[in-house]
């Protein structure tokens, strides 16, 4: 099953759907789409001269985080393939449908519409990948399910031994990274930037109302002012990798 287009989808309370869409079309430096959805519940950040790979979603309920939709020729040949995979089916709806991984992951198959140029880098920054959080109990299912589902990806682990790596062909803007956690709970996903420098994007942020949680080797974590956890990671903005050695 070839995927056609990706998208990063950043799920945040309703309260506070209004607040992410403004923050992430700042940092991404796109235009928010007009609400959608039967609650007004989607909206697209479009970009200028390039074809969209980010939405933000108001959720019913909970926190939120983030989820990654996969774009297809043919949304039912997606769906029976995740689901021969170990993948449960959530909801069906027209023309797009709502899955859940082994661990738990929720994810979209919905229509390719043509989407092929990717949006450039924003001030040294480009949200490129879908970190999904996974406990250890089921990481080595998640990484096989996702290995398995994304056909003709890079599947490899990264530099560190809790995280995978799966990148996508060239020309598909959003990449996933697995990362297996330190303690049994729910699995989560998070949005993440590759930033060439951490610092400054750091800063661009906070001037936009995010707040800063806590430093590690390679990448930061932040706040967005809507409540949701991101990261910035020290990685190459246009190909995705670590620059010293060219591994993720």
């Amino acid at each position: 099953m070839s995927i056609r287009w990706t998208y990063a989808f950043a799920d945040r309370p309703a309260e506070r759907f209004t607040r992410a869409l403004e923050f992430w079309a700042v940092v991404t430096d796109t235009r928010p789409s007009q609400p959608r959805g039967d609650r007004g519940e989607f909206a697209t950040l479009l970009p200028v001269g390039a074809d969209a790979c980010g939405k933000v979603q108001a959720v019913a309920s909970g926190e939120g985080g983030a989820h990654l939709d996969l774009a297809v020729e043919d949304v039912p040949d997606l769906v029976a393939a995740a689901v021969r995979l170990g993948a449960a089916s959530v909801a069906e709806h027209e023309d797009w449908a709502v899955l859940r991984s082994p661990g738990g992951q929720s994810f979209c198959a919905v229509p390719w519409n043509g989407e092929s140029v990717r949006p450039p880098v924003v001030r040294g920054s480009r949200l490129d990948q879908v970190c999904l959080d996974v406990p250890p109990s089921a990481y080595a299912a998640e990484v096989a399910f996702w290995s398995g589902l994304l056909d003709g990806w890079e599947s490899r682990p990264g530099s560190r031994p809790e995280f995978h790596v799966l990148t996508p062909p060239p020309g598909l803007p959003v990449r996933v990274l697995l990362q297996r956690l330190g303690e049994e709970r729910p699995a989560t996903a998070h949005l993440d930037l590759a930033c060439a420098d951490i610092a400054a994007t750091r800063a661009h942020h906070e001037r936009l109302g995010a707040v800063h949680v806590a430093d590690h080797p390679r990448w930061t974590v932040l706040r967005d002012p809507a409540g949701g956890l991101y990261c910035l990671t020290a990685r190459d903005p246009e190909t995705g990798g670590l620059p010293a050695a060219g591994q993720d």
